[in-house]
């Protein structure tokens, strides 16, 4: 397959995902919550939009133009195992995969299989030629190279199976919020959705706010309002009330309004229901106080992107083909193996 035909499938599948039927995306969507209660319907719509972003011919033969991408004569098998925090979450990687002209041997995360096995699917139909390389395995033995997603811990067990093996073993990350003093209800608003979205499961959802005082903090939750609809997702809901119940029982300081907990904490990575918040004093202090967690960021964000290499409010889950989990090129990696 010449890298046109590979480009113009994935364009197809662009397509499929735009033109599906209400009816169609109703039974999908239902199918993937009955295998995870996180994954609700309103987040795999979401996730299928986010992917819509660069399911075309134009994204896509744009993003690759950068890469000398001429036709592997010798296609290696790529172990992949994928994370399941988010809907879909490891498409990115079989797509680059199958771009660069390699197998895709992938093991799914329990939490995420009916969507990426939706995705397969329809990938397939398109372009009977990808059945080949494909594959859903159990055991990833003996690949050829590894690209594996999950928590700290996962990837000490990554390393001592997978470390003489090129790989790109990824770890725990989360994104963070930057306050300055001058956000406007809107911009609360929007930060809420990168709170929120996904229920704060992802890398990119932000689980810690650095703020110049903690007066803002009463503008911020009054501000947020509008996403207290998430408290009626029941795992979720069960986090707050666990997480509230710990914070009062050990009388720890802490604000709440209803179904967000803002506890200030040195911690990066807050529970669900949960968001950290750290009080800076000058910007030099900000910037210390980043620079020290900087190996642990996916993103931050900032009223219009003000703080250096940030995003603005309402954009953590809005990647672009080159926004590389970790930072790590993952197409450059492929095309090195």
């Amino acid at each position: 397959m010449i890298l046109e035909e590979r480009i113009d499938a994935f364009d197809q599948l662009g397509s499929i995902i735009r033109n599906i039927s209400e009816e169609d995306l109703s039974n999908l969507c239902r199918r993937v919550e009955n295998q995870n209660n996180w994954f609700s319907p309103p987040q795999t719509k979401n996730a299928l939009n986010a992917l819509l972003v660069f399911l075309n011919k134009e994204s896509l033969k744009n993003w690759l133009s950068v890469y000398d991408l001429s036709p592997a004569n010798d296609p290696k098998s790529v172990g992949v195992l994928m994370a399941g925090n988010i809907p879909a979450v490891g498409f990115h990687d079989l797509m680059c995969v199958l771009l660069t002209g390699h197998r895709a041997c992938i093991k799914l995360s329990s939490s995420d299989q009916v969507l990426i096995l939706w995705l397969i699917e329809k990938l397939v139909s398109i372009q009977p030629k990808f059945k080949s390389l494909i594959s859903v395995e159990e055991m990833l033995k003996n690949k050829d190279a590894y690209i594996a997603t999950g928590s700290d811990n996962s990837a000490r067990y990554f390393e001592y199976y997978f470390g003489k093996y090129p790989n790109i073993i990824r770890k725990n990350r989360t994104s963070v919020g930057i306050l300055d003093g001058t956000e406007s209800k809107d911009d609360f608003s929007k930060l809420g959705s990168d709170i929120f979205q996904y229920y704060g499961l992802g890398c990119r959802n932000v689980s810690k706010i650095f703020v110049p005082n903690r007066e803002i903090l009463i503008s911020f939750m009054d501000s947020i309002e509008d996403f207290s609809e998430i408290a009626n997702n029941h795992k979720f809901f069960h986090n707050y009330e666990y997480n509230k119940s710990i914070l009062l029982v050990n009388k720890e300081d802490h604000l709440d309004n209803g179904f967000l907990i803002l506890q200030e904490s040195k911690g990066l990575v807050s529970p669900i229901s949960v968001l950290y918040y750290e009080v800076y004093q000058t910007t030099a202090e900000l910037n210390e106080l980043i620079k020290t967690v900087s190996d642990k960021i996916q993103c931050k964000l900032s009223r219009g992107g003000w703080f250096e290499d940030s995003l603005d409010f309402g954009q953590a889950q809005c990647p672009t083909l080159g926004d590389y989990a970790d930072g790590i090129d993952t197409i450059a990696f492929l095309k090195s193996i």
